[in-house]
């Protein structure tokens, strides 16, 4: 290969990315100037909402890029985050905390969580993996992790019970801008997500543990030829997972106000709508796959009422594998580019 087609390549890719960026900007902008101020409220909305299916769909990301197997647990952590705080505020276990006492919840849900995640690891990676080496790959480790939504689901129902349920916050701001509202909650959390995505691809990009990851993904065999210790670095994205989901559901239980043993369900689904939109195995694209996700709901819901929803995120995601089945971001090929 010469050094203008290695060169080529990835200048090739970078505008792709680029084209596609500026033509779904193109459009959204064009939907704006037809609809004028109420299709951008509506546009508004959708971002913030696609700050929860992105933070979401990169805790996927991170799973199926490295260890190459959906890991079905994720929507139950974004669920034990929202009924631990739920349950622990409303059986009066924090009045230490005074005013506070939502904030204790949901960071006490947050490491919940991000323990569960481990727990999983325990049991749907390692220890399978030390049982039976091959056979984990990788149908056992995501029937596990299957069989794990099911008991923290359950597990909730019978101790919290099975009703959606009421997270009040003690504030409730919302900025007026250019006509257009925006909930402050909301746009924190799309601050908060994006922020701790571009520290999570600092982190994969420049650190030793980042560069162990990317190895694993490569191939794990010459990771541990190489030196890594897989049984090490694989719990630690575990607790990112856990920590990305916990984040997410801390945000959407604030902007949102609504926990159920089911909320995790809703958002999983259209966390992997996202994952596979934006390319499997790319961070970026999880995250414009969500905000385009969270976009499409709201005009959706705008125009078609709530129960097209379904049908049309999942209509485009059908259209866009068919003429792009790489998703937007896709890498050229299984095991490269990865992360």
């Amino acid at each position: 290969m010469t050094n203008a087609t290695a060169i080529g390549a990835p200048m090739k890719s970078i505008t792709t990315k680029a084209l596609v960026v500026v033509v779904i900007a193109a459009v959204f902008a064009l939907a704006i100037a037809l609809g004028g101020r109420v299709i951008a409220q509506q546009i508004v909305s959708g971002l913030m909402l696609g700050a929860i299916y992105l933070t979401v769909a990169v805790a996927f990301t991170l799973t199926i890029g490295v260890l190459n197997f959906l890991n079905f647990t994720i929507p139950s952590l974004f669920m034990l985050t929202g009924m631990i705080a739920w349950g622990l505020r409303e059986k009066g276990l924090l009045g230490f905390a005074g005013g506070w006492a939502w904030l204790v919840a949901l960071i006490a849900g947050v490491v919940v969580a991000t323990a569960a995640s481990l727990v999983v690891e325990r049991f749907t990676f390692r220890y399978l993996k030390t049982r039976h080496g091959d056979a984990t790959e990788h149908a056992i480790p995501l029937v596990s992790s299957l069989g794990f939504l099911l008991i923290f689901e359950h597990l909730v129902i019978l101790t919290l019970g099975s009703e959606s349920q009421r997270f009040s916050v003690p504030f409730k701001a919302d900025i007026h801008l250019f006509g257009l509202v925006i909930g402050a909650p909301q746009l924190v959390s799309l601050g908060c997500a994006l922020l701790v995505v571009a520290a999570l691809t600092f982190v994969l990009k420049h650190t030793r543990m980042g560069r162990a990851l990317r190895t694993i993904a490569e191939n794990p065999e010459i990771a541990s030829l190489l030196g890594v210790e897989v049984t090490r670095v694989v719990p630690v994205l575990f607790l990112l997972t856990g920590l990305l989901c916990g984040l997410a559901a801390a945000l959407f239980t604030v902007n949102y106000g609504d926990v159920s043993p089911f909320m995790g369900d809703h958002v999983g689904s259209k966390a992997i709508a996202a994952m596979v939109l934006g390319g499997i195995g790319s961070i970026w694209g999880a995250i414009l796959g969500g905000l385009v996700v969270g976009l499409t709901e709201t005009l959706s819901i705008h125009f078609f009422g709530g129960d097209s929803v379904e049908m049309i995120i999942w209509g485009l995601l059908l259209i866009v594998i068919i003429v792009r089945p790489r998703g937007l971001f896709g890498a050229v090929a299984v095991g490269k580019g990865k992360l």
